[in-house]
């Protein structure tokens, strides 16, 4: 009996893993309106009662999918912040991970364009605040508590303003006809305002 549970098990997880993949490449192609139900299920090999049975409805399966997105998003700057030896050198690998990432068509369709307009700018925001702008904040904290009290600003406030600077950055990189002289570009000004705000005086 335990036997024949877990293999039920591990379809529904196998089924599950087909949908979010599939769907997040027809997502990533076409766009949240562009990419239909029924086109996931054809795609992935199941039946539209399998993917009713793991998520209510579209927006949930695309929800499921910006999930996905963020944990990758996060799991980019993480690894490159692994081997940063002091809170400004992490808080610069990171920002620069996070704009790579977003180079990525996909990740830029899904979660810089329509998870905003789809989920709402405050669902957005609690998916992100988990993620890429939660380790921001994190970032922003340890590199300011390690400035004396006098050039200290408030966290919160610069992460919201780090953040809403490298979204448009990376929609912007998006759409130049020059990615490379444009990404060059965004780093020497990314490091300048990092090197100001938190660098050596």
């Amino acid at each position: 009996m335990q036997d024949k549970k877990q293999s039920k098990a591990e379809k529904h997880a196998a089924t599950r893993a087909a949908l979010l993949a599939t769907a997040r490449r027809l997502f990533a192609e076409l766009g949240y309106a562009g990419a239909g139900t029924e086109d996931v299920v054809r795609e992935a090999q199941v039946t539209r009662g399998a993917l009713y049975y793991h998520f209510a409805d579209k927006r949930a399966l695309f929800e499921a999918v910006v999930e996905g997105e963020a944990a990758l998003v996060l799991a980019a700057i993480e690894a490159a912040t692994a081997s940063a030896s002091d809170p400004l050198q992490a808080l610069r690998l990171g920002s620069h991970a996070f704009l790579d990432a977003c180079l990525s068509p996909g990740t830029r369709q899904i979660y810089l364009l329509d998870a905003p307009s789809v989920l709402g700018w405050a669902r957005w925001r609690e998916i992100d605040g988990r993620h890429a702008m939660g380790s921001l904040r994190a970032g922003v904290e340890a590199a300011m508590a390690a400035l004396p009290p006098e050039r200290r600003l408030p966290p919160e406030a610069l992460t919201y303003l780090l953040s809403g600077a490298m979204n448009e950055a990376a929609l912007w990189l998006a759409e130049t006809a020059d990615e490379a002289s444009a990404r060059a570009g965004c780093a020497a000004v990314l490091n300048r305002l990092l090197h100001l705000l938190f660098g050596p005086p």
